[in-house]
């Protein structure tokens, strides 16, 4: 394969800051078992792709805990696989893809590559984009730069020329650009530009709102099976525990369920993570509980996001709307009989 992939993690978007305040946006938990990241990483993959780094902002521990060396997308090879690139860049508040000042912090990995070509992508695109096609579709065109769109809307996917990208890293602060993305935007001279329609699976996750409404969505068969699709699989960390367990008197319905969890109660509707624990006589309607969590007996969860390692006493009420969720931050308990 002629390309070697950057997946841009500085960008750190305002609107999912509930969920990023203790991690990088790009290792916000998503669909039960995954993080945001997963889906660039596992379309890099599955697109033979074996050269990728992430960029990402200081203090990126969480996902870096989550990526490790790339073991769990056979990434971590002698030759080429997976590097993890922090930058200087602190992630702050804009949606502008392939920054130019965190890729000139890592000239070398571009210079070392062997590959012709660049992808630059987002880890908030949620697609089964194949990056084989759309490869061979630049090459085609004869174009500087070919953007990946979905229906007119920018999918954050951009392949352009090694050469090229390091001639925009030389120069942006002289031509007055900030990224990969504001190149496109701008259709700035004298680069020539194409587009790469896709027709498949595909969200962007940049709000609290499209997180909870595509999570929710996935609920629907459809929807899931357009997303996990058998002969392109998407990968997450791999973790020893044991399946789910379900106890007596238990009732769930329409939920994604992740492994390693003990489930009493009622769940309808709903996502749950790894590890997560429901009490027994529990109502959850339309909530998405992350890894390790604990809802004690007797609660009624309707409409709620709570972060990793949140704890729930018994007789907890939480209510939120469609409109607006009420999310618990990581590792918050919630006291007995409290009413939110």
């Amino acid at each position: 394969m002629r390309l070697a992939a950057v997946i841009d993690a500085t960008v750190n978007i305002p609107g999912l800051k509930e969920l990023s305040m203790y991690r990088s946006s790009a290792s916000i938990p998503f669909a039960g078992r995954y993080r945001l990241i997963d889906f660039a990483l596992s379309n890099i993959v599955n697109s033979n792709i074996g050269s990728v780094g992430i960029f990402a902002p200081e203090g990126s521990i969480s996902l870096l805990d989550h990526i490790g060396k790339g073991k769990s997308w056979d990434l971590d090879r002698r030759r080429n696989g997976l590097f993890f690139l922090p930058t200087s860049q602190r992630g702050g508040d804009q949606l502008s893809v392939g920054a130019f000042a965190a890729l000139e912090d890592h000239l070398s990995f571009f210079k070392k590559s062997t590959q012709s070509h660049v992808l630059v992508t987002s880890a908030f695109s949620i697609s089964q984009l194949d990056y084989t096609d759309m490869l061979a579709a630049h090459l085609a065109s004869g174009v500087d730069i070919t953007e990946a769109v979905r229906d007119g809307d920018c999918m954050k996917s951009y392949i352009l020329s090694k050469d090229l990208l390091l001639q925009m890293i030389k120069g942006f602060r002289e031509n007055r650009v900030v990224s990969v993305e504001d190149v496109v935007n701008l259709k700035k001279k004298p680069y020539s530009f194409a587009q790469y329609e896709y027709d498949g699976y595909f969200v962007f996750i940049d709000s609290m709102e499209s997180y909870f409404n595509e999570s929710m969505a996935l609920l629907a068969e459809k929807d899931w099976r357009a997303l996990f699709l058998p002969e392109r699989p998407i990968y997450t960390k791999v973790k020893d525990e044991p399946p789910t367990k379900y106890l007596k008197g238990s009732s769930v319905k329409r939920c994604l369920v992740a492994n390693g969890s003990m489930l009493g109660g009622k769940v309808t509707d709903s996502i749950l993570g790894r590890a997560v624990e429901i009490g027994k006589n529990s109502k959850l309607d339309k909530c998405i509980i992350m890894q390790k969590c604990v809802v004690e007996e007797n609660c009624d969860l309707l409409y709620v996001i709570a972060d990793k390692d949140v704890y729930i006493k018994a007789g907890s009420v939480v209510h939120g709307t469609k409109e607006k969720p009420v999310v618990i931050r990581k590792g918050s308990v919630v006291g007995e009989g409290d009413v939110i």
